[in-house]
C-alpha cells in the first residue's frame, strides 16, 4: 500500500495551494491572447463548447462547466451583446434556451486555434505528460467532488 502525504498546515505542503497558483499564472497567461478577442476567460470556455457543438442548451453548457444559470446567463447575455452568440427559446421545449454561434462567433475559432498552440508551447510538457496532467486533475476534480462517506 502506498503511504498518503501527512497532515501539514504549511502553505507549501498543500495541494490547493499548487493547484491556486497555478490557475492563476496559466489564466493570466491566456488574459492578453483572450484581450485581442474581446473574451474573458469562462467566456472563452463557453465559445469552446459552441466550437465543438453549437445550438447547445443553458443547461447543457452550465453542466459541462460546472456553473449554475446565475453564473452563466449574465455571462450569455455579455455574448449576445458582442454579437458572438444568439440565444432562443427552443420550439420543442420553450423552458429551455439553446445557444448559438453567430458568423463572427464562428470566425473567432481559427484565432483560438492560436491561443491554443501558444498555451501548449509555453507549457512545454510532451503529449504524454500533458495527457497524463490532464487525467490527473479530472481524476482529483472527480474525487473531492464526490462527498465523503461517514467512518
Amino acid at each position: 500500500m502506498t503511504a498518503l502525504p501527512a497532515p501539514s498546515v504549511a502553505l507549501d505542503d498543500q495541494l490547493c495551494f499548487a493547484l491556486y497558483a497555478a490557475s492563476r499564472a496559466v489564466t493570466a497567461r491566456y488574459r492578453p491572447m483572450l484581450d485581442e478577442l474581446g473574451l474573458t476567460y469562462p467566456q472563452y470556455l463557453v465559445m469552446m463548447l459552441l466550437w465543438e457543438a453549437d445550438h447547445q442548451t443553458v443547461g447543457q453548457l452550465g453542466s459541462r462547466l460546472a456553473l449554475d444559470s446565475g453564473t452563466l446567463s449574465p455571462l450569455l447575455k455579455r455574448l449576445t451583446a458582442a454579437g458572438l452568440v444568439t440565444r432562443h427559446r427552443r420550439v420543442e421545449d420553450e423552458r429551455s434556451v439553446s445557444i448559438a454561434l453567430t458568423d463572427h462567433g464562428r470566425s473567432l475559432r481559427d484565432k483560438a486555434f492560436r491561443i491554443s498552440e501558444e498555451m501548449i508551447g509555453a507549457i512545454g510538457f510532451d503529449a504524454p505528460e500533458f495527457g497524463d496532467l490532464k487525467e490527473k486533475l479530472r481524476l482529483l476534480t472527480e474525487r473531492v467532488s464526490t462527498p465523503t462517506q461517514a467512518l
